[in-house]
């Protein structure tokens, strides 16, 4: 075929991913449909145009569907079981209190932020966003100030280490591809991430949380909130902090074991074992069990209601959550992320530059940030690799990371995942949810070009 008749097949392309983004957001927004209803139907219509056999569609859609809900439907589940026994033991009004005590009501929003940072680091987004979610519901409802001025910076904070701290998977991946110092890295994405994070978290927050109104029933506000009680009634803050961030120090404890002992070892695998993100929110929950559970006084009938009770409203998000993934897949089993790769290659433009506007692209068109960063890192890598010692090579993780968490829209699963817990409309959430990412990809891409000039 030649090369013009590929050029134009790719540009065909990109155009009916963007028809289909743009159908999407109209049908949703201007003709309040379902959105799982609205997915699947966007879904169909762009493999059907991008050639895909119909059968082939409905097969690459379902197998997005799985591909996504194996992990996050558990992922929310057992969050979501843990959450509810916090805020029912009083757990997350203690550590709400204590963060207001120590940091001030005006100032909440700040700390937020640097636990989600710092909690963020060695879990996927999904895991830190249902652990500390019960948190920005208690704040707010004990401050009585907007879910959004708490919630933003929650998201920022986690985002930012999820598409540049390594030991998140795609940022390892990165690090391996252009051959990168691991620790280099860490340091230089903590120098970058920390501003961005504070641009588009706290100081955006403020900004946008005025200009949110959100609906005053929240069903998921309603069971992870808990209710108001007095001090003396609650957990110590120690025992609260430990019980939920366990499932954290598990999947420490995992990253620092591939980093020091020998593969295949045993206390290697049973580290591993231990710190996969579903193994140890189900050793957490266990845990809470006793500690938010039997230490608190309730009974087994009242445990077993509370773990019954809070997955009601998950539901909805699951199914949303899921046909955004199968979208997803459909973009990608289409070519749109080939047709990205293609014209990427043929950029002439420095090699920083480069490596964002890639996984910018392959974000914006595919919704995966993981798919962004880990197809850019395999494009650009070979181009570094042609010309050594033009640009430290943490510094090109870095670069391609801030590109992968650009613009999340309709075609990210976790846009829904915010939209639904956060209870917002589809407009709602692209003023927050989507200016807070290209907030922080902008930002952490330009503070890693200021990186570059001293290192």
């Amino acid at each position: 075929m030649p090369a013009s008749s590929v050029a134009i097949n790719g540009q065909l392309l990109l155009l009916y991913a963007l028809i289909s983004i743009i159908c999407l957001v109209v049908m949703i927004a201007r003709y309040k449909l379902n959105p799982f209803i609205a997915l699947v139907l966007v879904s169909l219509g762009m493999g059907v145009a991008a050639g895909m056999p119909v059968l082939g569609v409905i097969a690459s859609f379902q197998n997005g569907v799985g591909g996504v809900l194996g992990f996050i439907a558990v992922v929310v589940a057992l969050g979501t079981m843990l959450g509810k026994l916090l805020a029912e033991s009083g757990g997350a009004e203690r550590i709400a209190l204590t963060l207001i005590d120590l940091f001030g009501e005006k100032r909440v929003h700040w700390a937020i932020m640097f636990v989600a940072f710092i909690v963020g680091m060695p879990v996927f987004f999904q895991v830190g966003f249902v652990l500390l979610i019960p948190l920005v519901f208690a704040i707010a409802k004990r401050t009585k100030t907007s879910l959004i001025l708490i919630g933003v910076p929650l998201v920022a904070g986690l985002s930012i280490v999820h598409g540049l701290v390594p030991p998140h998977p795609a940022a390892m991946l990165a690090v391996g591809a252009f051959k990168a110092d691991v620790g280099l890295t860490i340091i230089y994405s903590i120098i970058v991430g920390l501003p961005a994070a504070a641009l588009a978290g706290p100081i955006y927050g403020k900004w946008i949380s005025p200009r949110i109104i959100l609906p005053a029933h929240n069903p998921l506000a309603d069971q992870l909130a808990g209710q108001s009680r007095a001090a003396e009634d609650l957990p110590g803050f120690g025992i609260s902090v430990f019980t939920i961030l366990l499932p954290v120090l598990l999947m420490v404890a995992s990253s620092i074991a591939d980093l020091t002992l020998a593969s295949g070892t045993t206390l290697r695998n049973g580290l591993n074992f231990i710190g996969n993100p579903v193994i140890s929110l189900v050793v957490a929950l266990l845990v809470a069990f006793w500690t938010f559970g039997h230490q608190r006084g309730f009974n087994r009938d009242q445990l077993l209601k509370f773990t019954t009770d809070c997955l009601a409203p998950t539901a909805t998000i699951l199914l949303v959550i899921g046909a955004g993934g199968g979208f997803n897949r459909v973009l990608l089993d289409s070519g749109v992320g080939k047709a990205i790769a293609d014209m990427a290659t043929q950029l002439h433009v420095p090699l920083l530059v480069l490596a964002f506007l890639v996984a910018a692209v392959i974000r914006v068109a595919t919704g995966s940030a993981t798919v962004a960063l880990t197809t850019a890192a395999g494009i650009v890598a070979p181009i570094a690799a042609a010309m050594p010692n033009s640009v430290r090579p943490e510094l090109l993780v870095l670069a391609t990371g801030a590109g992968s968490i650009i613009l999340s829209h309709v075609n990210d699963s976790g846009f829904w995942l915010i939209k639904e817990y956060f209870n917002m409309s589809v407009e709602q959430t692209l003023k927050t949810w989507t200016v807070l990412e290209t907030i922080l990809a902008l930002s952490a891409f330009a503070f890693t070009l200021i990186l570059a000039s001293f290192v």
